[in-house]
């Protein structure tokens, strides 16, 4: 085999620095000359990323989670209701008053009811003051209990 010649190692070698003066000028002139530039672009990018994961962190809202149990019994209760007619009729109540009475059971304000049986709220209120007097109570409460009690509503 024979040997390259010394013109052509001596062309290789010269190619060689040649191309590694211009990389070493090329980054020269990237590094040295726009360095400000680079490093201004690395913290900007750096500071962008931390605010972004941080905001993540902040912003999230805590969520709690809590385990309600409730026994099947007490709708079981409510589906099996039946109402107590002679009380019922022992008492006096109307099926008006009665429907009124049943959505004050439920929690309802007396214009919740007025808009539910669509009629006035003076309506409502007369159907509750006498609810008050057949039932011999004061407040809607306890015209709510002396109902359960008397087996007019679940």
């Amino acid at each position: 085999m024979k040997l390259p010649d010394k013109h052509v190692i001596l062309y290789g070698l010269t190619l060689a620095g040649l191309l590694f003066l211009l990389k070493k000028l090329e980054w020269h002139f990237i590094v040295v000359d726009y360095s400000f530039e680079i490093y201004a672009t690395l913290i900007a990018l750096l500071f962008t990323g931390l605010g972004i994961w941080l905001a993540l962190k902040l912003a999230k809202p805590k969520v709690e989670t809590k385990t309600v149990v409730i026994e099947k019994e007490i709708f079981r209760n409510v589906d099996e209701f039946k109402m107590n007619q002679a009380n019922l009729v022992a008492s006096g109540i109307s099926k008006r008053e009665l429907e009124v009475l049943q959505l004050m059971a439920k929690g309802l304000s007396n214009q919740e009811i007025a808009d539910a049986l669509f009629v006035s709220l003076n309506t409502v209120k007369t159907h509750s003051s006498k609810l008050f007097e057949k039932l011999s109570v004061n407040k809607r409460i306890q015209a709510i209990d002396a109902a359960k009690q008397l087996g007019l509503i679940p």
